[in-house]
């Protein structure tokens, strides 16, 4: 007997779908020139979103600048963007259950605050291909900071708030998703994620 509760699932890239490239890239330039990991975290956090970038109102060298200009580091952009992409690795556990998931009628996609860089992680790791719609905020000129995103998704989707699951690891996104009347799980790890898969929609995990 099916008990799939889920009509839809969108999920977040970076710490949900793929390791959190961005924070690991951003702590490792700070190891690199003898620097507060967290500090140069965080920076680089601001300067991605103050710069526009994120939200397509800028381009990646208008981000650099200011990331160089509030943190008076010096380096080479190029190499600083490759490291950072190397660490956003799918997890490799997650594709066989998106798959799972499609071949039970449940809609998939990724709703993301991200970059230009999501597509050409997709052009090394091709993973846009378990997904019906890919959101990104870079291409939509809006973000998880606003509900406006999440009604978009569901829009492009075709589905409810209240038969659509979605997963970050912010608490603040979740938060949101929940205020909408979204399902909603904070992601913490993969047994805490598949826990949720088997409440939600068991079949997905075989069970």
């Amino acid at each position: 007997m099916h008990t799939c509760q889920l009509r839809g699932i969108l999920l977040d890239f970076g710490g949900v779908l793929a390791e959190e490239g961005f924070a690991e890239g951003m702590k490792a330039i700070a190891r690199e020139n003898g620097l507060d990991e967290a500090v140069i975290w965080r920076a680089g956090l601001a300067a991605v979103w103050d710069s526009g970038y994120v939200s397509g109102r800028s381009d990646e060298a208008g981000f650099w600048r200011l990331f160089k200009e509030r943190t008076g580091l010096v380096g080479d952009e190029a190499l600083w963007r490759e490291d950072i992409l190397s660490r956003f690795t799918v997890r490799s556990w997650m594709p066989p259950i998106i798959t799972r998931l499609r071949d039970l009628g449940v809609t998939t996609a990724i709703l993301s605050d991200q970059t230009d860089w999501l597509a050409l992680l997709d052009s090394r790791q091709d993973f846009f291909k378990y997904f019906e719609v890919v959101l990104n905020s870079y291409h939509h000129g809006m973000t998880k900071q606003e509900p406006a995103f999440f009604l978009l998704a569901l829009r492009e989707t075709g589905l409810t708030p209240e038969n659509t699951l979605f997963v970050d690891d912010n608490p603040g996104n979740v938060e949101r998703a929940r205020a909408l009347g979204l399902k909603a799980h904070l992601y913490l790890d993969r047994e805490g994620f598949e826990a949720e898969i088997a409440r939600l929609c068991p079949e997905a995990l075989g069970r």
